[in-house]
């Protein structure tokens, strides 16, 4: 389909947003943030090409998976500006979040296991509490309530 000015496969922002499932103002950020590009037309509008759709998909994916902007943006950096990675291409570029992923699941795990035996606790001192004084760390500065300070 032939879009206005004769580029063929280019979504205005609105179309482009619609698609993707995101808010205007969420593309605009993306762009401040150098995660993608569009083209300007002659009257300043944003033109993205539809190859970026799945770009925008990993983004929001990744940042469900609790990665940075700045992670992102670094490691789609080796793509081309034109389009999304290719199959062989992401399988390089996930696996560097991968070890990223797995500690932070042993750390929500460990958390998780911790938090177990605190709830009902009833403990007003917080001395030996692993989640808000591990090794009670707080307890070699000072007495008493210093988290409430």
């Amino acid at each position: 389909m032939e879009k206005a000015g004769g580029v063929k496969n280019e979504l205005t922002v609105g179309e482009f947003a619609r698609r993707a499932g995101v808010a205007v103002s969420t593309l605009h950020f993306y762009e401040a943030k150098g995660l993608i590009k569009s083209r300007r037309t002659g009257g300043n509008q944003r033109r993205y090409p539809r190859g970026l759709l799945r770009l925008v998909a990993i983004i929001r994916i990744a940042q469900r998976a609790g990665i940075s902007l700045a992670e992102i943006k670094e490691t789609l950096s080796p793509l081309p500006d034109d389009r999304p990675p290719n199959a062989a291409e992401w399988h390089t570029l996930s696996s560097n979040w991968k070890g990223q992923l797995d500690q932070r699941i042993t750390a929500l795990t460990q958390l998780r296991d911790e938090l177990e035996g605190c709830i009902g606790c009833g403990c007003l001192s917080l001395k030996d509490c692993p989640l808000r004084n591990p090794k009670d760390e707080l307890g070699k500065m000072e007495v008493g309530a210093v988290l409430l300070r």
